[in-house]
Protein backbone atom coordinates (compact mmCIF):
# COMPACT_ATOMS: atom_id res chain seq x y z
CA UNK A 1 0.00 0.00 0.00
CA UNK A 2 2.74 2.26 0.71
CA UNK A 3 3.89 1.91 -3.17
CA UNK A 4 1.04 2.64 -4.14
CA UNK A 5 0.28 5.92 -2.15
CA UNK A 6 3.66 7.10 -3.15
CA UNK A 7 3.30 7.53 -6.73
CA UNK A 8 0.75 9.53 -6.07
CA UNK A 9 1.87 11.65 -3.21
CA UNK A 10 1.97 14.66 -5.74
CA UNK A 11 -1.12 14.29 -7.56
CA UNK A 12 -3.62 12.95 -5.06
CA UNK A 13 -6.13 15.43 -5.26
CA UNK A 14 -5.99 15.76 -8.81
CA UNK A 15 -7.23 11.95 -8.86
CA UNK A 16 -9.53 12.78 -6.81
CA UNK A 17 -11.23 15.42 -8.27
CA UNK A 18 -11.38 13.08 -11.24
CA UNK A 19 -12.98 10.40 -9.57
CA UNK A 20 -15.80 12.85 -8.65
CA UNK A 21 -16.22 14.77 -11.10
CA UNK A 22 -18.78 13.66 -12.86
CA UNK A 23 -20.76 14.25 -8.88
CA UNK A 24 -20.24 18.25 -10.30
CA UNK A 25 -18.79 18.91 -6.63
CA UNK A 26 -15.39 19.44 -5.65
CA UNK A 27 -13.26 17.79 -3.59
CA UNK A 28 -13.80 20.88 -1.19
CA UNK A 29 -17.04 19.90 -0.40
CA UNK A 30 -16.08 16.54 0.92
CA UNK A 31 -13.24 18.65 3.23
CA UNK A 32 -15.97 21.02 4.07
CA UNK A 33 -18.34 18.52 5.39
CA UNK A 34 -15.86 15.94 7.21
CA UNK A 35 -14.66 18.97 9.17
CA UNK A 36 -17.95 20.33 10.13
CA UNK A 37 -19.25 16.71 11.08
CA UNK A 38 -16.21 16.46 13.55
CA UNK A 39 -16.62 19.91 14.84
CA UNK A 40 -20.12 19.98 15.35
CA UNK A 41 -19.49 16.29 17.28
CA UNK A 42 -16.70 17.23 19.61
CA UNK A 43 -18.79 20.30 20.22
CA UNK A 44 -21.58 18.33 21.81
CA UNK A 45 -19.22 16.33 23.73
CA UNK A 46 -18.00 19.07 25.58
CA UNK A 47 -14.08 18.62 23.75
CA UNK A 48 -13.78 22.19 22.43
CA UNK A 49 -15.18 23.66 25.59
CA UNK A 50 -12.55 27.24 26.17
CA UNK A 51 -9.28 26.54 27.33
CA UNK A 52 -9.74 22.51 26.70
CA UNK A 53 -6.65 21.21 25.45
CA UNK A 54 -7.26 18.19 22.63
CA UNK A 55 -4.51 16.43 21.21
CA UNK A 56 -5.83 15.11 18.12
CA UNK A 57 -4.04 11.86 16.14
CA UNK A 58 -5.03 11.33 12.06
CA UNK A 59 -3.84 7.99 11.36
CA UNK A 60 -3.47 7.50 7.39
CA UNK A 61 -3.69 11.09 7.33
CA UNK A 62 -1.60 11.32 3.13
CA UNK A 63 -1.01 14.49 2.28
CA UNK A 64 -2.62 16.05 4.56
CA UNK A 65 -5.50 17.74 2.54
CA UNK A 66 -8.01 17.72 5.62
CA UNK A 67 -5.65 19.23 8.13
CA UNK A 68 -6.02 23.02 7.09
CA UNK A 69 -10.19 22.39 7.55
CA UNK A 70 -8.95 21.00 11.71
CA UNK A 71 -5.94 23.02 12.39
CA UNK A 72 -8.13 25.34 14.53
CA UNK A 73 -10.00 22.63 16.71
CA UNK A 74 -7.07 21.03 18.68
CA UNK A 75 -4.43 21.72 20.51
CA UNK A 76 -1.97 19.86 18.75
CA UNK A 77 -2.53 17.50 15.61
CA UNK A 78 0.06 14.61 14.27
CA UNK A 79 -0.72 12.59 11.47
CA UNK A 80 0.89 9.54 10.24
CA UNK A 81 0.81 7.39 7.16
CA UNK A 82 2.44 4.08 5.57
CA UNK A 83 3.55 6.79 2.53
CA UNK A 84 6.97 8.75 3.24
CA UNK A 85 6.21 10.45 0.04
CA UNK A 86 2.97 11.56 1.14
CA UNK A 87 4.17 12.63 4.70
CA UNK A 88 6.92 14.81 3.20
CA UNK A 89 3.96 16.61 1.14
CA UNK A 90 1.92 16.81 4.43
CA UNK A 91 4.95 18.29 6.25
CA UNK A 92 5.54 21.00 3.45
CA UNK A 93 1.68 21.75 3.24
CA UNK A 94 1.31 22.02 6.94
CA UNK A 95 3.91 23.34 9.05
CA UNK A 96 3.23 23.43 12.53
CA UNK A 97 2.03 19.88 12.85
CA UNK A 98 3.92 17.09 13.29
CA UNK A 99 3.95 13.66 10.84
CA UNK A 100 5.51 10.26 11.28
CA UNK A 101 5.38 7.41 8.92
CA UNK A 102 4.93 3.79 10.35
CA UNK A 103 4.88 0.28 8.95
CA UNK A 104 1.30 -0.07 9.14
CA UNK A 105 0.87 -2.36 12.11
CA UNK A 106 1.78 -0.66 15.00
CA UNK A 107 1.51 3.43 15.72
CA UNK A 108 4.85 5.24 16.43
CA UNK A 109 2.87 6.77 19.30
CA UNK A 110 3.31 5.64 23.65
CA UNK A 111 0.12 4.80 25.15
CA UNK A 112 -2.81 6.94 26.36
CA UNK A 113 -0.97 10.06 23.99
CA UNK A 114 -4.56 11.42 22.50
CA UNK A 115 -7.99 12.55 23.17
CA UNK A 116 -8.99 12.45 19.90
CA UNK A 117 -8.26 9.96 16.71
CA UNK A 118 -9.37 10.12 13.49
CA UNK A 119 -9.25 7.90 10.11
CA UNK A 120 -10.57 9.20 6.91
CA UNK A 121 -11.71 6.36 4.23
CA UNK A 122 -8.26 4.32 5.44
CA UNK A 123 -10.07 1.00 6.43
CA UNK A 124 -11.14 0.15 3.12
CA UNK A 125 -7.11 -0.01 1.87
CA UNK A 126 -6.13 -2.28 5.38
CA UNK A 127 -6.75 -5.71 4.14
CA UNK A 128 -9.85 -6.96 6.26
CA UNK A 129 -7.50 -9.70 8.52
CA UNK A 130 -5.88 -6.74 9.83
CA UNK A 131 -9.29 -4.31 10.71
CA UNK A 132 -9.62 -5.48 14.36
CA UNK A 133 -5.49 -4.86 15.11
CA UNK A 134 -6.08 -1.84 13.01
CA UNK A 135 -8.75 -0.57 15.65
CA UNK A 136 -6.86 -1.51 18.67
CA UNK A 137 -4.13 0.29 17.60
CA UNK A 138 -6.33 3.63 17.59
CA UNK A 139 -8.16 2.72 21.12
CA UNK A 140 -4.21 1.97 22.43
CA UNK A 141 -3.14 5.36 21.76
CA UNK A 142 -6.09 6.76 22.51
CA UNK A 143 -6.37 8.35 26.58
CA UNK A 144 -8.98 6.70 28.33
CA UNK A 145 -12.23 8.21 27.70
CA UNK A 146 -10.76 9.60 24.15
CA UNK A 147 -12.77 9.76 20.90
CA UNK A 148 -12.18 7.57 18.02
CA UNK A 149 -13.67 8.62 14.86
CA UNK A 150 -13.39 6.65 11.09
CA UNK A 151 -14.96 7.90 8.44
CA UNK A 152 -15.70 5.26 5.64
CA UNK A 153 -17.56 4.93 2.34
CA UNK A 154 -20.56 4.08 2.25
CA UNK A 155 -20.80 1.02 -0.08
CA UNK A 156 -25.04 1.50 -0.29
CA UNK A 157 -24.47 4.80 -2.30
CA UNK A 158 -24.35 4.55 -5.58
CA UNK A 159 -22.50 7.75 -6.48
CA UNK A 160 -19.38 6.35 -3.71
CA UNK A 161 -19.27 3.09 -5.87
CA UNK A 162 -18.86 4.93 -8.89
CA UNK A 163 -16.56 7.03 -7.39
CA UNK A 164 -14.24 4.50 -5.83
CA UNK A 165 -14.32 2.46 -9.31
CA UNK A 166 -13.05 5.46 -10.96
CA UNK A 167 -10.28 6.03 -8.48
CA UNK A 168 -7.11 3.99 -9.80
CA UNK A 169 -5.74 3.94 -5.72
CA UNK A 170 -8.62 2.70 -4.22
CA UNK A 171 -8.33 -0.67 -6.64
CA UNK A 172 -7.24 -2.68 -3.84
CA UNK A 173 -10.90 -1.15 -1.93
CA UNK A 174 -13.13 -3.43 0.11
CA UNK A 175 -15.54 -1.30 1.89
CA UNK A 176 -17.46 -2.27 4.27
CA UNK A 177 -20.80 -1.72 6.00
CA UNK A 178 -21.07 0.84 8.97
CA UNK A 179 -22.91 -2.16 10.98
CA UNK A 180 -19.36 -4.53 10.14
CA UNK A 181 -17.25 -1.40 11.40
CA UNK A 182 -19.43 -0.89 14.50
CA UNK A 183 -18.94 -5.06 15.46
CA UNK A 184 -15.08 -4.28 14.51
CA UNK A 185 -15.06 -1.30 17.39
CA UNK A 186 -16.88 -2.94 20.01
CA UNK A 187 -14.15 -6.14 19.49
CA UNK A 188 -11.19 -3.75 19.65
CA UNK A 189 -12.92 -2.38 23.13
CA UNK A 190 -14.64 0.67 22.01
CA UNK A 191 -17.79 1.91 23.57
CA UNK A 192 -20.43 4.34 23.17
CA UNK A 193 -20.25 3.60 19.67
CA UNK A 194 -22.51 5.79 17.09
CA UNK A 195 -23.16 6.00 13.80
CA UNK A 196 -23.73 9.23 11.48
CA UNK A 197 -24.50 8.94 7.33
CA UNK A 198 -23.48 12.42 5.65
CA UNK A 199 -23.50 14.38 2.46
CA UNK A 200 -26.34 13.10 1.44
CA UNK A 201 -27.13 16.61 -0.43
CA UNK A 202 -24.88 18.38 -2.89
CA UNK A 203 -25.09 21.36 -0.79
CA UNK A 204 -22.95 23.08 1.93
CA UNK A 205 -25.85 25.86 2.57
CA UNK A 206 -27.12 25.26 6.56
CA UNK A 207 -30.79 23.93 5.77
CA UNK A 208 -29.22 21.20 3.37
CA UNK A 209 -26.93 20.12 6.52
CA UNK A 210 -29.94 20.20 8.83
CA UNK A 211 -32.24 17.78 6.38
CA UNK A 212 -28.79 15.80 6.72
CA UNK A 213 -28.82 15.87 9.87
CA UNK A 214 -32.40 14.59 10.02
CA UNK A 215 -31.70 11.54 8.04
CA UNK A 216 -28.21 10.60 9.63
CA UNK A 217 -29.46 7.80 10.43
CA UNK A 218 -30.73 6.56 6.61
CA UNK A 219 -27.64 4.70 5.12
CA UNK A 220 -28.08 6.92 2.25
CA UNK A 221 -25.01 9.45 2.35
CA UNK A 222 -22.26 9.04 0.26
CA UNK A 223 -19.65 8.36 3.04
CA UNK A 224 -20.78 7.96 6.76
CA UNK A 225 -18.68 8.16 10.46
CA UNK A 226 -18.41 6.26 13.38
CA UNK A 227 -17.97 7.61 16.58
CA UNK A 228 -16.73 5.70 19.75
CA UNK A 229 -15.27 5.85 23.33
CA UNK A 230 -12.06 4.47 24.50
Amino acid sequence: MAELFDAYGTTYQDVVSDSIRFSGLKHDFFMRAKADLIHRRLLAEGHLEPGDRLRALDVGCGIGALHPYLRDFFTTLDGCDVSGESIERARQDNAGNAYAAYDGSRLPYRDHTFGFALTVCVVHHVPPPQWPAFLSEMRRVLRPGGIACIIEHNPFNPATRLAVMRCPFDEDAVLLRSATLRRLLAVAGFQDIEQEFFCLLPSARPTARRIERLLSGIPAGAQYACFARA
